[in-house]
């Protein structure tokens, strides 16, 4: 490791660098997409992306030709990227910024940049300057839809440390407790493990809190955040999330917890309670989790993320509950399930309009919920189809789908 960078490690010292042979199958894989879509290159600009194809977030843009050397141009930190990139391995070459009248000049096309994924000022200015209209976007989401056995490696080991962050709610939980005191008990297993504190999303306004525990009364309450929960929050400025609702007897207490190891997302919900749940409330999560078995049903026979969606619904309006899933009219959300990765929000979704499968190497949050006043309840795992089919990564079995305190 280069000289003044043995710092930058994981918690038991390990290079935790985006291996260069990743970075290469990334870089040829757009390489290839951008010649089949008539593209002369690209440039990568969004974060999430330069760790995806780069190793690293500097204030950077990597240029990626159709054909030859993809450069990365750095405005700062130069030597950190050189060190992220791999070192004297990088697959690109690492280099200053030019001033921005030459940098046409410096990479001799017309990029397509990632105008739905970065500000439409900076976006603008980098157009302007290199006559740019083609986006790129749909081709980077599209090849990151596919995940390798090292990414699936990063969210099976993420996993581990999910079961653990329940572990801690089991061990704190139980009457008088408050929501915000088990997402800070979640939260400090996931800290300490390297979570880097942010989850990345697509969809503006790009804000998640990635510890939604709802007790009672408070799993009722929606939120701007097009999900099934959102939650109190703690104040309308954070107005996602846990708050200072207690657990009381017998109501159901929705955990729902997001882990990033590496930046890799997993995601996964269990249900627990003080004491023990009414016939009525368990009857819901047993046609949750038959709603979630239809929905990986279909996705494991290859068929589309639509069509999985309409069986789902369909399951769930048999049983009763077409006004509750997924939130209460008329604040419910369409889908039952979302793909991740580097972000919490990827492509497909099990959603109407997504009429294509869940991609082999694809792997998805499944996570069918019932709302009501008095609370909330469902289930949730992240899984992955695979050539066999769909399998979990998070949790499955190895942890209830209810705990009692």
């Amino acid at each position: 490791m280069e000289d003044g960078f043995n710092t930058l490690v994981g918690p038991e010292d390990e290079d935790w660098r985006v291996p260069v042979s990743e970075l290469e199958a990334r870089q040829s894989g757009l390489q290839a997409r951008l010649r089949e879509a008539g593209l002369e290159g690209a440039l990568i600009q969004n974060p999430v992306d330069l760790y995806y194809y780069a190793g690293g977030r500097q204030n950077a843009s990597l240029f990626v030709p159709a054909e030859g050397e993809c450069r990365l141009f750095v405005r700062r930190s130069l030597a950190r990227a050189q060190h992220e990139s791999g070192g004297d391995d990088s697959p690109h070459s690492v280099e200053a910024f030019p001033r921005m009248a030459a940098f046409k000049d410096e990479i001799g096309c017309k990029p397509a940049l990632q105008f739905t994924e970065i500000p439409g000022g900076f976006a603008n200015r980098f157009a302007e300057k290199l006559d740019s209209t083609e986006d790129v976007t749909s081709l980077v989401h599209s090849q990151r839809e596919v995940k390798s056995e090292w990414e699936l490696q990063m969210m099976a080991d993420g996993a581990e440390i999910q079961l653990q962050m329940f572990e801690a709610v089991a061990a704190v939980g139980g009457e008088g407790v408050s929501e915000i005191e088990l997402v800070a008990a979640a939260e400090a297993v996931s800290r300490a493990a390297g979570f880097g504190g942010n989850v990345q999303m697509r969809r503006f306004p790009l804000q998640c809190d990635r510890g939604v525990i709802v007790a009672g009364r408070a799993g009722g309450i929606p939120s701007f955040f097009d999900s099934a929960i959102g939650g109190t929050g703690p104040h309308p400025m954070a107005s996602m999330g846990s708050g200072f609702s207690t657990i009381k007897t017998n109501e159901p207490v929705l955990v729902d917890l997001v882990h990033l190891h590496r930046g890799y997302v997993v995601d996964a919900t269990r249900m627990f309670v003080a004491g023990s749940l009414s016939s009525e409330w368990e009857q819901r999560l047993e046609d949750m989790i038959a709603v979630k078995d239809t929905v990986v049903d279909v996705l494991d026979q290859g068929l589309d993320c639509s069509q999985a969606w309409r069986e789902g619904l369909a399951l769930a309006t048999e049983l009763g509950h077409a006004d509750n899933l997924m939130g209460m009219a008329p604040d419910q959300s369409r889908f039952l399930g979302h793909s991740v990765g580097l972000q919490l929000d990827e492509t497909p979704i099990v959603a109407e309009g997504f009429d294509r499968p869940l991609p082999v190497g694809g792997t998805m949050a499944i996570e069918p919920k019932v709302v009501h006043t008095t609370g909330s309840i469902g289930s949730e795992d992240t899984w992955v189809r695979d050539g066999e089919g769909m399998r979990p990564i998070t949790a499955g079995g190895a942890w209830p789908w209810i705990t009692e305190w």
